[in-house]
């Protein structure tokens, strides 16, 4: 497994969202890929206190993410309104 290389892929689908998420004055970065799959992202910008940030993660960021890249299992924010706790 080259988790390089899968970040790598993840930050690729990620440019298909960030223009939609930097319109509203956000973004989003990629922080680590853990040993479980997991990627933990941080929002930026207005997306850290944007009430719909649950719904842009699960319906737009998540579901890109995991369909360009099978090894990712699950996708958690480590900051704003709805990060994992």
């Amino acid at each position: 497994m080259d988790k390089a290389g899968i970040v790598k892929r993840a930050e690729a689908a990620l440019e298909s969202i960030r223009p939609h998420l930097k319109t509203d004055g956000g973004d989003i970065e990629i922080i680590e890929l853990t040993d479980e799959m997991v990627l933990k992202v941080r929002w930026l910008g207005t997306c850290e206190t944007c009430s719909m940030s649950t719904m842009t993660m699960k319906g737009g960021i998540e579901h890109t993410i995991v369909s360009a890249v099978a090894e990712i299992k699950a996708i958690e924010p480590i900051n704003g309104m709805f990060a994992a706790e």
